[in-house]
């Protein structure tokens, strides 16, 4: 049977999703495509693979699973959330698979939550296809359809944390890498506020994390990378950035937050930068 889904491929009558970076080729089994449709923004796929269950795919790339993006959502959301003491607003920019802002919602002293994600759709096909990844329904949570740059360019100190949980820096999430949004972001942060940004895989593409950080550098008085292990995205390994105004140290984790992967001696290990990724971040 002829493959008719743009991204994947057939390989001895098996589907797969192949990913390309420079000099490497990785592929992921898919056993089914559940959804599928073109959105006026990208191209929007859920699976169901062999290895990490059901999947969220962008413009054929992987962007969330069931088994584990709860890793990359508790890294880039608890961080921010353990530097500043009392977090009550907060903004996720993207984010449209809904996960960040699931981990968001388990703190009781968060009384709002706004989320700014391009598409609609790919919220749409969260909620129905990845209900294990996307937050139940909150009344503190308020999601704008709108371009995250333009909403955030509109805010003045109006929020304690911000999360940017953008795409890869290509189609319409490319502005969410660049300086000017930076500067606007530390704009909409109140006085004490705290920011941590997805800053992609320091093995494939550490121009963008060096980039992300010396924007930040420019911006706050506290800059920390950090980094995690994310299975389902090339290399594995991937860079987050915390930039912070005021709080300059990483709080134990508020009693009672559940998490899979997370705890007090994680975040403290992700702080430290490994030899060869300092000397790209930290050379001028």
């Amino acid at each position: 049977m002829a493959n008719k889904h743009p991204y994947l491929t057939t390989h001895e009558g098996k589907l797969y999703l192949t990913d390309q970076e420079k000099g490497l080729r990785t592929s992921l089994e898919i056993k089914e495509v559940l959804y599928e449709e073109r959105s006026p923004y990208q191209h929007i796929m859920i699976v169901d693979t062999v290895l990490f269950g059901r999947a969220l795919i962008l413009d054929g790339i992987v962007q969330t699973t069931e088994k584990e993006g709860f890793i990359y959502n508790e890294m880039i959301s608890h961080m921010p959330l353990a530097f500043h003491p009392k977090a009550e607003d907060v903004l996720i920019v993207g984010g449209g698979d809904l996960g960040v802002a699931r981990e968001v919602l388990k703190y009781p002293f968060v009384r709002r939550v706004d989320m700014v994600e391009i598409d609609a759709r790919v919220v749409e096909a969260s909620r129905t296809y990845l209900p294990e990844v996307a937050a139940p329904p909150d009344d503190r949570l308020h999601i704008y359809f709108e371009d995250g740059a333009l909403f955030v360019g509109r805010k003045e100190a109006a929020y304690d944390v911000i999360i940017v949980d953008a795409a890869d820096p290509v189609g319409p999430a490319t502005v969410l890498f660049e300086h000017p949004f930076y500067a606007a972001l530390e704009r909409a942060l109140r006085a004490d506020g705290v920011m941590a940004a997805q800053s992609d895989s320091p093995i494939h593409h550490i121009d963008v994390c060096k980039r992300t950080h010396s924007s930040l550098k420019s911006l706050f008085p506290i800059v920390y990378p950090y980094f995690s292990t994310v299975p389902a995205y090339p290399s594995g390994w991937w860079m987050f950035t915390l930039a912070s105004k005021r709080y300059d140290m990483l709080r134990p984790l508020d009693p009672g937050i559940s998490t899979r992967f997370v705890n007090d001696a994680i975040l403290r290990g992700s702080l430290a930068v490994p030899n060869m990724f300092a000397q790209a971040l930290f050379s001028v």
